[in-house]
Formats: C-alpha cells, sequence, structure tokens
C-alpha cells in the first residue's frame, strides 16, 4: 500500500470515530430543533383560524351610511360687484363763481333739491337788455303789419320785422336756458356724498363737486360659464351673501349681456335686489348661487363613497355583514357629495370609509 493511500485511510477512520462520538448529541439538538417548529406553526394556526380584527386575513373595518332620499340643488356659484341702482358726478355745465350750496355731506335728498348756485348776475342783466329789445321789436312788427294791410310797404319788409322779432324770442330762450344752469339740481332721490367745492370756489365743467348715489334697489353684476348661457336667463333668481357678513339676500335677473366675452367665456348679467335698510354698499363683494334645478327626493351619498373605474362609477354596500360592489350611475356633483340616479336604493348600507381594504364578498367589521 502506497504511502498516500495510508493518510487518506488514516484520515476516514479518524472522521468515523469522531462521528460516532457525538452522534447522541446531534439527535437529541435536532429533536429540540423540530418540536420548536412545530409549536411555532400550531400557533400560527390558531391565530389565522381565529382571525383578529385589523390583521391580515380579518375583517376590514369600515364606516358606513344608511342611504335616504334627500334634496339636491344643481347650482352655479359665482362672484359679482354690488353696484348702485343711480349714480352720478354732480359737475357744473356752465363755467362760474358758487354763491351758495344747499346741501350736507351725507344728506338724502328728493328729486328737484338745489344743490348749489352760480353766480348769474351777467346773465341776468344779459336777460334784462334782450326784454327791452323785444318790446322795441314787437311794436316794430305790428306797425309793420299794420302798413301791410294797407299796401304801404312790401312783404319782404313786413317779414324782414317779424324775423327780428322771433330771433329776439329765440336769443331770450337761450338767455335762460344758461341762466337755469347755474342751479343745479339733484336729478334723483339719493344720498350726497362727499363735496369737493366750497362757497365762492370757481367751477366749470371738469369741476367734480360732488356724489349723488340711490341704492335702493341695489344692483350686482357677475359673470356665470358660457356653457350655462341659455340656463340663466332674464328673470332667474339668484341667492347672495356680502363679504363680511352672513345674511342671505334676493335678487332678480334683469338683463343679460347679449354676448359672451371671447376673452374670459363668460357671461356678464346684472341682477336687482331690494335694498330698504341700504344693507347693500356699492363696491362690495358678493358671492352669487343660482338654482338651476332642485330634486326633492334624489339619493345623495359622499363623493369619496364613489369609486370611478374604466366601466364608470361603483360603490360598496354590506349585505350579510360582507361586502358587495355594485355598478352606480351619477348626476349632479358638488363639492361634497354626488347625487346617485341607478344602481342605489333607500335603505342599502353604503360603505363611506375604509374602502382600500374592502374586497368584494370579504367579511367587513362596522365602527360607525
Amino acid at each position: 500500500m502506497s504511502k498516500p493511500v495510508k493518510t487518506v485511510v488514516t484520515i476516514l477512520v479518524i472522521l468515523l470515530i469522531t462521528g460516532l462520538a457525538f452522534y447522541p448529541r446531534l439527535k437529541e439538538y435536532a429533536s429540540k430543533k423540530e418540536e420548536k417548529g412545530a409549536g411555532a406553526g400550531k400557533n400560527a394556526g390558531a391565530g389565522a383560524k381565529g382571525g383578529a380584527p385589523g390583521k391580515a386575513g380579518g375583517p376590514a373595518p369600515i364606516e358606513i351610511l344608511v342611504v335616504q332620499n334627500q334634496r339636491i340643488e344643481e347650482k352655479i356659484l359665482s362672484t359679482g360687484t354690488i353696484i348702485a341702482n343711480e349714480e352720478v358726478e354732480i359737475r357744473s355745465e356752465i363755467a362760474g363763481r358758487i354763491t351758495s350750496i344747499n346741501f350736507k355731506e351725507g344728506d338724502y335728498i328728493q328729486k328737484g333739491t338745489v344743490l348749489i348756485r352760480i353766480n348769474d348776475a351777467d346773465l341776468q342783466a344779459q336777460l334784462q337788455k334782450l326784454e327791452y329789445q323785444k318790446k322795441l321789436a314787437e311794436v316794430n312788427e305790428e306797425r309793420q303789419k299794420r302798413l301791410l294791410e294797407k299796401e304801404a310797404i312790401s312783404q319782404r319788409d313786413y317779414d324782414i320785422s317779424l324775423t327780428n322779432l322771433n330771433s329776439m324770442n329765440a336769443d331770450i330762450e337761450n338767455l335762460k336756458a344758461q341762466i337755469a344752469k347755474t342751479v343745479i339740481k339733484a336729478p334723483f332721490d339719493g344720498t350726497v356724498g362727499l363735496r369737493y367745492i366750497s362757497s365762492g370756489s370757481y367751477v366749470n365743467n371738469a369741476t367734480r363737486i360732488a356724489t349723488l348715489t340711490n341704492v335702493n334697489p341695489a344692483k350686482l353684476d357677475f359673470s356665470v360659464p358660457a356653457k350655462y348661457a341659455t340656463s340663466v336667463r332674464k328673470g332667474t333668481s339668484i341667492t347672495f351673501s356680502t363679504e363680511g357678513g352672513d345674511e342671505k339676500f334676493r335678487g332678480t335677473v334683469y338683463a343679460v349681456e347679449p354676448k359672451i366675452d371671447p376673452s374670459t367665456r363668460t357671461l356678464t348679467l346684472r341682477a336687482t335686489s331690494p335694498n330698504p335698510g341700504r344693507k347693500l354698499v356699492p363696491g362690495a363683494f358678493a358671492r352669487v348661487e343660482i338654482i338651476l334645478n332642485a330634486k326633492p327626493n334624489a339619493i345623495i351619498v359622499p363623493t369619496e363613497a364613489v369609486i370611478p373605474d374604466l366601466r364608470g362609477h361603483r360603490v360598496f354596500i354590506v349585505k350579510n355583514n360582507k361586502a358587495e360592489t355594485i355598478a352606480v350611475e351619477i348626476g349632479i356633483r358638488n363639492d361634497k357629495t354626488i347625487e346617485i340616479i341607478k344602481g342605489l336604493m333607500p335603505g342599502d348600507t353604503l360603505i363611506t370609509s375604509g374602502i382600500l381594504q374592502v374586497k368584494a364578498g370579504g367579511e367587513v367589521d362596522i365602527k360607525k
């Protein structure tokens, strides 16, 4: 036997003797390990069988809503601006010095009330001069008329005198109109704002004297998207509130712009609203609601309960303590709710929360 062969045989014999010496201990260690693995598997099986809530394989925790008939309204929400019923800046048509101011700032005045007077002394003097000349023209016209009847003068001479009289009358009327402009009156009932002149001020047609505003009824300008151009028309009722207050005001559309604004793709409308207490102030911001359609017995569900899919929309309901999915058709959609036209019936138990953990046919645990 060669030397390498003897070496290999010796190593094998040593390994065999070592294995026989440690075999009982290895067998005992392996038995204990198998017992531990079997115990863990049994506990896992018991846990799965028991189905503890909230763990994998157990009922899904959900919140529900019992479907009922409710009222729903299809609305247009917009913003607008309160404007005055009538408003004008008071200015003088002629130039001159103010001789008297007959109003106080903030007063409510009636139509025709004299507001200011402008010096008209020079115009009155001119009027008096024309009146004297008119008397002379009348006497001359009467004399010429009698002479024409006697054929003492020609028709042309009489026509000249008559034209002179008529011209004099026209000059007098023109001067009276100029004098009338020196007295500025309120063109309508309203409240006078701040005045910007004083007695003795020189004014012309560019001088701002004050502002006269009528706010009853108040008017409201607002716009709606172009797609509602055929839905909102003259006579449509609106509800609105102003910034800084929760009070609701009602109004009626009385004028509609005949065309859509191409830059904003909106249609401008104007409504009027009673304002006897003057609570609506011109220039105020307004939030507008327009009810297009109302359904008293609609099925309304929260937006988060409706799941969109490739075929449309679906929801989960609870039957026999299990989840069931059904296809639905939706109608009017608001910011928080959706109308269900088809698929749900009053009394159905709708799942509103926990939808991500729900499976069709899976058990559920109703928490709320």
